[in-house]
């Protein structure tokens, strides 16, 4: 292959908008175009994950993520290989995991809420970080919502862990991470003119990419 991948980091703490901007950045492109692989995917099994003092699992520390497996599948896709993956589904037993595939392109997007943090242990650093960011009362509503809608966790626990266990990681983890961005896209009420930049930065590196390898 005649390119070398340009590869994008996006973080932001949890319920800040992330994986709706980048839905809605890959629907005005294709999978030979761009590719997002999303930390998610990349839990270690419930029974491998850290407890809290109340004997809680934690899920918020970099500690819970397989970053060995994360970054090897990201080495592939720079050398322009196909990575498939089992679906995390967040013991949501409603839900069935699929397996995903990730196609090498001229784009990769990885995203998560320690990408930043885990940067250092890559091959190749981010040619560009972008930071999702949201105040912390919107964050702790979306995420009330995401997690008694799509993940089936009761309220209480819900709120016992981002106290606990989110916002504590977000302060040591992923704030501080702000200041290394190159983009900070913030999205108190909605991030639609954002969007609509960073799809023109990423059309016109297609476009670019194109013409030198006509």
């Amino acid at each position: 292959m005649p390119y070398t991948p340009f590869l994008i980091g996006i973080t932001g703490g949890s319920g800040s908008g992330k994986t709706t901007f980048i839905n809605k950045l890959k629907e005005k492109f294709s999978d030979d175009e761009v590719c997002v692989i999303s930390q998610d995917d990349y839990y270690k099994p419930r029974n491998q994950q850290l407890t809290d003092d109340n004997g809680i699992k934690n899920f918020d520390l970099p500690e819970s993520i397989e970053f060995g497996q994360l970054s090897i599948d990201i080495k592939k896709l720079l050398h322009h290989q196909i990575v498939h993956r089992e679906e995390y589904t967040f013991n949501n037993v409603l839900k069935k995991p699929k397996i995903k595939t990730f196609k090498p392109a001229p784009i990769i997007i990885i995203e998560g809420l320690f990408v930043f943090y885990f940067e250092k242990l890559l091959d190749k650093q981010f040619d560009l970080r972008v930071f999702i960011n949201a105040m912390d009362n919107l964050r702790v509503i979306r995420r009330i919502k995401r997690d008694r809608i799509e993940r089936n966790y009761p309220l209480e626990d819900v709120l016992y862990r981002y106290e606990n266990h989110v916002m504590p990681s977000y302060e040591q983890y992923i704030e501080p991470y702000i200041r290394r961005a190159d983009i900070i896209v913030n999205n108190n009420k909605d991030f639609d003119i954002a969007l609509e930049v960073f799809k023109g930065f990423v059309r016109n590196y297609l476009d670019k990419l194109k013409l030198e390898n006509n």
